[in-house]
């Protein structure tokens, strides 16, 4: 047979079902380009406001590490500069997905072993899987560089921020297919990619940040930052992850061969013979959520860090220029006589409110998953019903969500603390307005809950869309379209900024709190009444 046999179906197949996902990764990677570029034009009007934030950010060594590297007082540069961290990053994770869905996640599911009862060679899914993921990111890069041209950015260096976003997508696809070949399942070769990813984000933040450049060469996004678009068009910087790229397809090639349909290279840990502790629905949860919960508090952990770090530059922050600063004490709330630097807290505090509001969503996600996968009606055979056993979930992933901004808080305020502030006041006050945030974050997860519940094989996409929405609408990025201080139309907009020294009021909290028990009741009740699997 053929070593290739079977390629064309399986590309028709992968793009069958690609044609739900990918339009919305190329969507999110165009508007945000487009979003950025508006988003100079309204904070940098004139040439010399474009060079006094040009100035600031070179001297900042915070606003540096964001975009990567300095910058010059250029519309091209200063956009691509500013959202490049972004679609390179969010290329490679949708490269990165793809690929392990076409292959490790069908194998696991037994789609490839069903395919291959025809004529289909062993090599023929990953193929597929790396033209298509290739083909998506290759068209992301191509619409986002047509569209900046559309808006009169220069072609060339529009052409060369385009290649750039395309080469993060082909790299971590490539890496994605070695993972897949050495991870057991689709969720352990999805946690390598993202450790991967997550470290290549850390490498081109720290060389950015602390001026060790040569970190940025050891870094795949830090490859695509280098290129540097509208400036020097660094184009033979694109020969290192093509390189990279092509000796990780053949290796991945050559490792398939070396193992067996289903299985994986890295053998998985054997557990253990008997489990007394699993005793009702609570303690069930608890061990299922537990290894995903530890890694989510690492990783907040190792952010927390960073940011306490990083807040030894927030009076560099505050010499920003002054509509910046305005717009900061318009939009966030507190009191107009709080220290500035309080504005920059409670901003950095509601990035990780948003950023943790995406762990209930994954969680009742993982209530579908369990569910698809017939484990839940297993469970169902012993005397836990349905509704104990959503709860147990419910429950665990309620306290976990309080946990996991319990450590950003009080890691972030302690950093803060003893590094700029004050230990016996910040780390308490920079907790508690963390901690505030938490009925938000259950609000954005209820509503997943009552999807599951509803709508059970529409509910993942409305739980990304719910969070998204969150995302999107509030404070964290609101001002990338001018919305300094968020829309009504999403929960945290209605927290009091209290580390600037805004009163606190109850009321919102317990209204949210309130609207989240209905949802979750709500959810609850039907899944109660819906067929079930």
């Amino acid at each position: 047979m053929n070593g290739l046999a079977g390629t064309p179906r399986l590309v028709r197949l992968a793009l069958r079902r690609e044609r739900g996902i990918a339009p919305w990764w190329l969507l999110l990677l165009v508007t945000m380009a487009l979003v950025l570029v508006s988003y100079i034009n309204r904070a940098m009007p004139t040439p010399e406001r474009m060079a006094e934030y040009a100035e600031v950010i070179n001297r900042n060594s915070f606003f540096r590490a964001l975009g990567g590297a300095f910058v010059i007082p250029d519309l091209g540069y200063m956009a691509a500069w500013r959202s490049g961290g972004f679609l390179y990053a969010f290329n490679g994770l949708a490269a990165l997905l793809a690929v392990v869905r076409y292959t490790r996640g069908d194998e696991d599911t037994g789609r490839i072993e069903l395919l291959r009862a025809g004529v289909i060679s062993r090599h023929a899914p990953l193929t597929a899987a790396l033209l298509v993921a290739g083909g998506v990111s290759l068209t992301g890069g191509a619409l986002t560089a047509l569209a900046l041209i559309g808006i009169g950015l220069d072609p060339a260096g529009s052409i060369a921020y385009g290649a750039a976003v395309t080469a993060t997508g082909w790299v971590f696809g490539a890496l994605a297919a070695v993972t897949a070949q050495l991870a057991q399942t689709a969720r352990t070769a999805r946690a390598i990619g993202l450790a991967a990813l997550g470290t290549a984000y850390i490498l081109r933040y720290a060389g950015d940040a602390s001026g060790l450049y040569w970190m940025k060469y050891l870094s795949p996004l830090g490859w695509s930052h280098l290129v540097e678009p509208y400036w020097h068009d660094r184009w033979w910087m694109l020969a290192i992850p093509l390189a990279v790229t092509a000796a990780l397809t053949a290796l991945a090639f050559r490792l398939i061969g070396r193992r067996d349909l289903g299985a994986g290279l890295i053998p998985e840990r054997r557990g253990p013979a008997t489990a007394p502790g699993l005793r009702g629905p609570l303690r069930l949860a608890w061990r299922l959520h537990r290894g995903l919960l530890f890694k989510w508090a690492a990783a907040i952990a190792a952010f927390a860090v960073a940011a306490g770090g990083m807040s030894t530059l927030m009076r560099q922050w505050t010499e920003a220029p002054g509509v910046t600063v305005d717009n900061l004490l318009k939009g966030f709330g507190g009191s107009p006589g709080a220290d500035l630097v309080d504005f920059g807290l409670w901003a950095l505090i509601l990035l990780f409110a948003h950023l943790i509001a995406l762990y209930p969503v994954l969680m009742v996600q993982r209530l579908r998953a369990e569910e698809s996968s017939g484990r839940a009606e297993a469970v169902q055979a012993t005397p836990i019903t349905r509704l104990r056993w959503a709860a147990g979930h419910l429950v665990v992933t309620g306290v976990g969500t309080a946990a996991l901004l319990a450590v950003a808080g009080a890691v972030f305020g302690t950093c803060y603390a003893f590094l700029v502030g004050d230990p016996a006041t910040d780390i308490t006050r920079i907790l508690a307005g963390t901690l505030g945030t938490l009925p938000a974050a259950w609000l954005v997860g209820a509503a997943c809950a009552l999807a599951y519940g509803l709508v059970p094989q529409a509910s993942v996409a409305i739980a990304w869309i719910v969070w998204t929405a969150v995302a999107v609408l509030g404070r964290a990025a609101g001002p990338l379209y001018g919305r300094w201080g968020g829309t009504p139309f999403e929960p945290f907009h209605y927290i009091p900024n209290t580390v600037a020294g805004a009163p606190f009021d109850a009321t919102p909290a317990l209204i949210m709190v309130a609207m989240s028990a209905l949802l979750l009741g709500g959810g609850l009740i039907a899944l109660r009444h819906r067929d079930f699997g």
